[in-house]
């Protein structure tokens, strides 16, 4: 249902507006594909609430943000989610008392954004939704913590609801659901936004603020990798990527004025009361290939062995010195069957760390496979001649 469009190797989502032919009520549906850990899911979302276009809080003595009535990048969002089930039986309950009121109670117990309030909870590998049931929680925008409950934030308004249904895109071994949800798939919940502070789309930031967007995208994708989050992990050093192809415009100018010593001059930027560090030229290009070569690895994890050339080649390229991207290399080649590519691949390795175990065991495997692929081609030939 959704348009999967690749960038850097990895896969961004593009959401599908699916208008139904003679909706009266003009209500959109829109369906796109989620990274959850182990494994990717639909998700089908429309509109059951409308919001404001008041309710923006900012930190502060700020005004509120009038023009940006939706969450941006960095935005603190005060969300709920709930699954339709328990919400279901708790309005069954109500009814049986009385048909009493079921809500919450305009805001007496939502605290207001502020941006001392985050969240701190841990993505987990027994759950889809990645956030607390039922609870107030504080999102920030743009982390990647919670990637469904952030695809549907992103579009709405203070005071909005929407409803999602969600349904695993191929069940396996490594996908998994919350265990209140696991006879009950597909899984429909619903997401309330209560109140968000104003955020910075890309183009509106500073270099300095991008740049410790990468770092904590890069950071993030290493625990994540570390934890077991192979999804999460490759979600996050691809949102990194998309962020540092925004600062060519600014490294070219670098490159312009000076090259390094330009760069050392502009590294601390004062900012009101914010210190912002600019990259240089040379932290530019090695933090590049180290995303490319650490989004390779997940690829390979994930059984994605053209993806992962692909970016391991990217990486191989902006530091020809990469051990780690010369071995990921060799390691895509033999999947995708090129074997001769693979062998100057750990060549390069070899060359780069002579007498390298990985490099030596892996140019062994090359040359018996080379072997058995030309025994099964001597056997095809001499059917064809007999």
């Amino acid at each position: 249902m959704s348009d999967w469009c690749m960038r850097d190797g990895w896969m961004d989502q593009t959401l599908e507006t699916l208008h139904s032919n003679g909706d009266h009520d003009g209500i959109d549906i829109m369906s796109w594909v989620s990274v959850c850990p182990r494994g990717l899911w639909k998700v089908q979302q429309k509109r059951t609430g409308h919001g404001s276009q008041q309710t923006v809080y900012n930190s502060g003595d700020d005004a509120a943000c009038s023009s940006s009535y939706c969450p941006r990048l960095g935005s603190l969002c005060r969300v709920r989610v709930r699954l339709k089930a328990d919400m279901d039986e708790a309005e069954s309950l109500v009814s049986e008392k009385g048909n009493e009121k079921l809500s919450v109670q305009p805001d007496q117990s939502v605290p207001e954004v502020t941006e001392e309030v985050a969240a701190a909870f841990p993505r987990c590998q027994d759950s889809v939704l990645q956030v607390p049931l039922g609870d107030w929680t504080t999102l920030r925008l743009g982390e990647g913590q919670c990637d469904i409950t952030e695809a549907c934030v992103e579009g709405m308004r203070a005071g909005e609801k929407r409803e999602i249904l969600i349904s695993p895109l191929g069940i396996g071994p490594d996908v998994s659901v919350p265990q209140s949800a696991e006879e009950n798939l597909p899984l429909c919940a619903t997401v309330e936004l209560k109140a968000f502070t104003p955020g910075k789309e890309s183009w509106e930031m500073c270099p300095g603020e991008k740049w410790e967007w990468v770092k904590l995208h890069k950071e993030r994708g290493g625990g994540r990798f570390r934890s077991g989050d192979v999804w999460g992990a490759a979600d996050s050093y691809s949102r990194a990527l998309k962020l540092l192809i925004t600062l060519y415009s600014h490294m070219r100018e670098v490159k312009k004025k000076g090259e390094e010593q330009e760069a050392e001059e502009q590294r601390d930027i004062k900012t009101g009361d914010t210190t912002q560090h600019l990259p240089s030229a040379t932290e530019f290009k090695t933090t590049k290939a180290e995303l490319h070569s650490n989004l390779s690895l997940c690829q390979l994890k994930l059984n994605q062995p053209e993806q992962a050339k692909a970016n391991a080649t990217k990486a191989t390229q902006l530091e020809p010195g990469g051990a780690k991207a010369w071995y990921r290399l060799g390691q895509a080649c033999q999947m995708v069957n090129e074997l001769e590519e693979a062998k100057q691949a750990f060549r390069k390795l070899l060359e780069i760390q002579p007498e390298s175990p990985a490099a030596l065991k892996a140019l062994k495997n090359v040359a018996s496979r080379e072997k058995e692929k030309n025994i099964q081609l001597g056997l095809r030939l001499s059917k064809m001649f007999s």
